[in-house]
Order: structure tokens, then C-alpha cells, then sequence
């Protein structure tokens, strides 16, 4: 069985997008087309419904291409780890298995994994529902998570001329500022004083946050705008009823643990009917993306396993071919 810690992971090249990009296009490809398998994930809060809505541990399992792989991801995630721990927000490891046997074959870390397939999730949308040439991007909190978007983004849009940063703690939004204008010195990256400010700005909108309570309303977004409402709690609910089209990469994954959309469902003003697509489907053509530059968008990404085992399987086939890692007995 091989072990990747995450230098390993970065060494082959999971650190960067163009991995999960590819790996996402196909994984989410397949899963538009029923190949693969996928439970619904389990979350375990030791807290009940008085913790936290970030702290939780979950359990993702799933199965992706024929004969393909499965695995599972056990995510772990504290919203105060940062400034009680100095640790990250969430920790994760991801188990791969051959399908034939069932046995297991790779053990990987799965927090660089999980931040980098969000992010290509995000790349992908952008392809096809952001405005062509688009150039203001917008992200609302710049721990990790938003970091990473930034960085995927910058790497896989030329047209990107101005990032505006917002974080409840100014200091992260001007470290990644500063980090943007080093490595990127054409991107102009501005830091705001509100939320508000940012996502008025912003052509493509990244909230990745840790708040249970909503605050973007839809007078925020200006015409053409896609929002990759990456941390799920951050949208009101009349943004998703007044947008022109409501985009999730799984309808039953986003349809329950009284996310918003579960909400509205439950309350009768939102269906699956009145979805416009599941990403899979636009990328496989199957459904159109944007098809006018005044649409306002949202993409509503729960996070899949499915996501998480086509780029962990991707990262694991790679180090194979390279010889990188750690080969562990089983017995």
C-alpha cells in the first residue's frame, strides 16, 4: 500500500491546478453519466446541533470509472483550529481500494487534495458560466481554501485583471494581496473594508468562509456575475430564487442538512425542476452554461466524493509512474 503525505502529493504536481482540472472534468463527466457510485456522506458532530456549523468530522465515500477506483475521504474540520490550535481549519485522509479485491492500495493526505479539487471545481465553472473575459474576481475570506481558489484561478485565467480580498481578519487579506501582487505583479489585488464592497466588484464572486449566517443578498451582484458559493451558508435565500440559473454539481448532495437549497425545498419555493443543470451535464454538453453575459449565476458546489477520489486517483497513478512515496506492509 502506498502512503503520500502531502510533500509527496505536491511533488507530482498537486500543487498547482492543471491536476484537478483534467481529473474533475472527467471525474464530474462520468458522474453526469451514472459511472460512479456515490453514498450519501455521513456527517458526525460530536456537538449535536448546538456546535459549530463547521465542526464536523465527514465520511465520503465513492466509486468513479470502470474498473476504476474507490476510496473514501474523513475529513475533519474545528472553526476556531486556527486561533485556538494555530492548526489549519480542516485535516483530511483519503483511502483508495482496488475494485477487484477491494483492498486497500493508497493512503493520501487529503487536506491539500480537498482544497485543490474545490478549487478546480471552481476553474471548471468559470469555463463555462463566467462572462467571457471576465477580469474582477471577488473572494470573501482568504484563509486556505480562498488562497487556493485564487491561486487556481490565476493559473488557469490570463483574462484575471483585479482581485478584491475581504476577510474578517485583515491581516489575511493583506498577506494574500501582497502574495498576488509578487507573483502575479500585472494583478492588481485590492483589499476591502466589507463583504459587500468585494462582491459588488466581482465579475466571478468566491465566498469561503466558515459562517452559519447569510449576508451576500442579490442587489450585491452586478449583471453577468457567476457566484461559486463555495462555503454554502454565505447566500441568501432570494439570490437563488431571483438568478437566472442555479447550477449544483449534485442535486442530492446539496438537497439536504438544511444547506439553503434544502431549506427552500423544505419550504416549497425551490425544486428540482426549477434547477437549471448539474455541472457534469454542462461539461459534458449535455446542458448549456452561460448563454448570455447579463445571466447572473450561481453554482452551489456541496463538495462530492466523487470529486475527491477522481483527483486523489489521479494524484495516486502519477506518484506510481514516478516512484514517489512510501510503500507500507499491510501485514
Amino acid at each position: 500500500m502506498l502512503y503520500l503525505s502531502r510533500s509527496d502529493i505536491a511533488a507530482v504536481g498537486g500543487a498547482a491546478s492543471e491536476l484537478y482540472v483534467e481529473a474533475l472534468n472527467a471525474g464530474l463527466i462520468a458522474h453526469s453519466e451514472g459511472k460512479t457510485v456515490q453514498p450519501l456522506k455521513p456527517y458526525l458532530r460530536v456537538a449535536g446541533k448546538q456546535g459549530h456549523i463547521a465542526d464536523r468530522i465527514i465520511a465520503m465515500p465513492a466509486h468513479v470509472g470502470d474498473p476504476g477506483l474507490s476510496g473514501i475521504k474523513w475529513i475533519g474540520s474545528k472553526h476556531d483550529n486556527p486561533a485556538e490550535r494555530g492548526k489549519e481549519r480542516a485535516s483530511a485522509v483519503i483511502v483508495l481500494n482496488d475494485p477487484e479485491s477491494n483492498y486497500p492500495v493508497a493512503v493520501l493526505e487529503g487536506s491539500l487534495i480537498s482544497a485543490w479539487r474545490t478549487a478546480g471545481v471552481t476553474c471548471l465553472a468559470a469555463r463555462h458560466l463566467a462572462r467571457a473575459g471576465f477580469s474582477e474576481v471577488a473572494l470573501v475570506g482568504c484563509g486556505l481554501i480562498g488562497s487556493t481558489q485564487i491561486t487556481a484561478l490565476l493559473e488557469q485565467f490570463d483574462c484575471i485583471q483585479q482581485v478584491h480580498l475581504h476577510d474578517q481578519r485583515p491581516e489575511a487579506a493583506h498577506a494574500l494581496a501582497e502574495r498576488i501582487g509578487r507573483e502575479h505583479p500585472s494583478v492588481k489585488a485590492h483589499v476591502t473594508e466589507t463583504a459587500e464592497e468585494a462582491v459588488r466588484a466581482g465579475d466571478l464572486v468566491v465566498p469561503c468562509t466558515v459562517t452559519s449566517e447569510p449576508y451576500i443578498v442579490s442587489d450585491w451582484l452586478k449583471p453577468g456575475a457567476l457566484l461559486c458559493n463555495v462555503s454554502i451558508m454565505d447566500v441568501h435565500k432570494e439570490v437563488f430564487l431571483k438568478a437566472d440559473k442555479v447550477v449544483v454539481d449534485d442535486w442530492d448532495q446539496s438537497n439536504r442538512e438544511k444547506k439553503i437549497i434544502n431549506q427552500l425545498v423544505l419550504e416549497g419555493s425551490f425544486s428540482r425542476e426549477q434547477l437549471h443543470a448539474e455541472l457534469g451535464e454542462i461539461l459534458a454538453g449535455t446542458r448549456p452554461g452561460r448563454t448570455d453575459d447579463d445571466e447572473i449565476i450561481v453554482l452551489n458546489p456541496m463538495g462530492m466524493a466523487v470529486e475527491d477520489i477522481a483527483c486523489a486517483g489521479a494524484v495516486y497513478e502519477r506518484a506510481k509512474e514516478q516512484g514517489v512515496g512510501t510503500w507500507l506492509d499491510l501485514y
